[in-house]
């Protein structure tokens, strides 16, 4: 596995590297069967160390955490542990020997755009809206079910994940809804 640990304005040491490679590879060998690599970020924030780990498994799908502590090796520990509970979850369906894919996870480029919100006023001008955009970054659309969309969303701690559906090849969308619970859009062509 390949490993990216780096630090903002930290100094990384070999102590620490080390103890990040050996708990990574313990929590991922017991879920997540060959992860392909691993980017560890460490920052400070105020009195606090925060650790971000992000893990890209052999599956196709990504695993994220974050750990918070007072120290750096605490902080590592935390984050490791919450990926490690998530990892412990979805366990059985990471490593669901009984169906194998018989293709591998398919992948469609699309644009990803960041975009500015719109103030608020007391004017209702006959403005038409025009939003400014303040990025712009390719991502991926993956092929999934909508059970392993739902898995990959909560690995990768995201408000929301679209896909393509793979019974019916439909672009789908997964999303946290403000009651707790996941919802689901299947557009349908109603011609």
């Amino acid at each position: 596995m390949r490993y990216q640990i780096s630090g903002k304005q930290i100094d990384i040491g070999d102590a620490l590297t080390s103890h990040v490679k050996s708990a990574i590879d313990e929590m991922t060998g017991k879920y997540a069967g060959r992860p392909t690599d691993a980017t560890v970020i460490f920052s400070r924030s105020a009195y606090e160390f925060v650790c971000e780990i992000t893990v890209h498994l052999s599956s196709g799908l990504t695993a994220q955490a974050r750990g918070v502590a007072s120290e750096i090796y605490a902080a590592c520990d935390a984050g490791v542990e919450k990926m490690d509970k998530q990892l412990r979850r979805y366990k059985r369906r990471l490593k669901d020997h009984y169906k194998p894919r018989s293709q591998p996870v398919e992948v469609q480029a699309a644009s990803q755009y960041i975009v500015a919100a719109t103030e608020e006023s007391d004017e209702e001008a006959d403005v038409p809206l025009s939003p400014t955009i303040i990025a712009e970054m390719e991502t991926q659309i993956v092929t999934l079910s909508v059970g392993d969309a739902v898995m990959q969303m909560e690995l990768a701690n995201a408000p929301v994940l679209m896909f393509r559906n793979e019974k019916n090849g439909a672009i789908n969308v997964v999303y946290h809804r403000e009651d707790g619970n996941i919802g689901w859009i299947d557009p349908q062509d109603r011609h």
